[in-house]
């Protein structure tokens, strides 16, 4: 099995209105992914509640089988849709894939 995690930090909202606009779009989009990839075993999303200057605002934790079947996962369309949505709000992202 392969866990792949995902730490986003939003950039370039004018508000903090904005801000939670942008991670609430971006739960949705990526909450909707398991219904329509089915190499998905398990997935997480949320938006942090921590208030430290070195926190990240939204994290993704999803289970794949192999690496094989994560591939598949970040290369379907749907999939890319969301990372055109996450590129325009992302100010930094840090991604561990590890084998557990």
């Amino acid at each position: 099995m392969i866990k792949h995690i995902v730490f986003i930090k939003i950039k370039g909202a004018s508000s903090e209105d904005e801000k939670k606009e942008n991670l609430k779009k971006l739960k949705e989009a990526l909450d909707a992914l398991p219904a329509v990839i089915p190499e998905i075993k398990n997935f997480q999303t949320g938006m942090n509640i921590s208030d430290a200057a070195t926190a990240s605002d939204f994290v993704l934790i999803g289970e794949f089988d192999s690496k094989e079947t994560l591939d598949a996962y970040k290369n379907h369309p749907e999939h890319q849709k969301v990372l055109d949505l996450i590129s325009s709000i992302k100010g930094r992202t840090a991604v561990v894939d590890f084998e557990f």
